[in-house]
């Protein structure tokens, strides 16, 4: 695929007044048949709806699109990507634009062990300083010397939790008591994604609740929420992510912020919040229509509670189909100021969805096998709130 061919087919659809919601597939070897590619496509056929654009499915550069394209990727787009496609602001993608890859990663989220330690282009030392006060103890490094250090220092204070920086779900990380088990995490790591996208250091916690905090906009359309991440059994008995409840509020995270929430969430949303305001202000060419943090807050191995941001997901995620569902309810409904929705995720065989699912995967996957993934609407106690 040129960028030429990217331009043109870009241009073409913007001369016109008709919208066309395509999805856009960064990885070349993803699945068309897999859970991802497939949730993802119906996501975007919602999207469509709600900005009234027809759906055309996966992107080809080579084709003739009337109307103006708006992009549901399976990644955060790095500038130059987005620049091709011609995304150019938030109303043009679902996701977020990032300046280089280590940007869409959990990486940005701690400093490096000194300011002249291995970074890729375009690090950003003023970010993880900014984000600091909501964020946990850690490090992030770009060597495996640097790792060893990170650790080491970690290990000073209690257990280090390791992870791949690229790492999605809770996958790519482990928890080291001592420096051997290092050397087998570490073996397991690609020395060229590590260059590129770095491994995060961290304090470890017990005892643990998992927050999304996040925000969506989708044409005129402003909605932000808060909710809890559930775990489940794969189909290798692995506990790995199994939905998110969400509360989804009309409005900016003022609007979320008024509404009922226990002190320890409006920690966790004060915290998403302040990330949010660093990246708008201090990552260069960030843009981003879905914003997605997770908060952990737990007990750290001295027996204090602590509250921080693990991660940002500027991309299509596994709560988004609540996101949208949330949305199709607030479209359809001004007097609605805020909306209960969930997704759900079950492997191997399991009863049938309730009848008011919007099921997006019922079917074996070529990677997971078989797999179940869904979304609901749910009654909310302040759903008919008006202003």
């Amino acid at each position: 695929m040129s960028a030429h061919s990217i331009e043109r087919a870009s241009r073409k659809g913007r001369a016109s007044s008709q919208g066309v919601v395509v999805t856009c597939a960064l990885n070349a070897d993803a699945d068309p048949r897999g859970h991802d590619a497939r949730t993802r496509s119906g996501i975007a056929e919602r999207l469509a709806a709600l900005l009234g654009f027809s759906f055309a499915g996966e992107f080809e550069a080579t084709s003739e699109y009337e109307g103006a394209l708006y992009f549901v990727p399976s990644e955060a787009l790095t500038a130059p990507r987005a620049a091709q496609l011609g995304v150019a602001s938030e109303r043009d993608l679902f996701g977020g634009v990032v300046s280089h890859p280590f940007a869409a990663t959990k990486a940005i989220t701690h400093p490096l062990l000194d300011r002249d330690a291995p970074a890729p282009p375009g690090w950003v030392n003023a970010f993880p300083q900014a984000v600091a006060a909501s964020v946990l103890e850690g490090f992030t490094a770009f060597t495996r010397e640097d790792v060893r250090r990170a650790v080491a220092r970690q290990l000073v204070l209690g257990p280090a939790r390791v992870k791949r920086a690229s790492g999605i779900g809770g996958s790519g990380q482990c928890v080291v008591h001592a420096m051997p088990a290092l050397d087998r995490a570490l073996a397991e790591i690609d020395d060229a994604d590590l260059s590129r996208v770095g491994v995060v250091v961290e304090q470890n916690l017990d005892d643990v609740t998992t927050y999304s905090v996040g925000q969506v906009r989708v044409g005129a359309l402003v909605a932000t929420y808060h909710g809890t991440q559930r775990l489940t059994r794969n189909n290798r008995g692995n506990e790995v992510y199994g939905g998110t409840s969400l509360v989804v509020v009309r409005g900016d995270f003022d609007a979320l912020l008024a509404s009922p929430m226990s002190a320890s969430l409006r920690t966790a949303v004060r915290q998403a919040r302040r990330y949010d305001t660093a990246a708008e202000r201090l990552l260069p060419q960030f843009l981003a229509s879905r914003r997605n943090y997770d908060v952990i807050q737990g007990i750290d191995v001295r027996g204090k509670r602590k509250s921080g941001v693990l991660e940002q997901s500027w991309r299509i995620g596994g709560a988004s189909g609540a996101e949208v569902a949330a949305l199709q309810v607030l479209q359809a409904n001004p007097p609605v100021m805020a909306v209960q929705a969930s997704t759900t995720e079950i492997y191997g065989e399991s009863p049938t969805p309730p009848d008011d699912a919007t099921v997006y995967f019922r079917d074996v996957d070529p990677r997971v096998g078989f797999l179940t993934k869904y979304s609901r609407i749910e009654p909310h106690v302040y759903a008919r709130r008006t202003r």
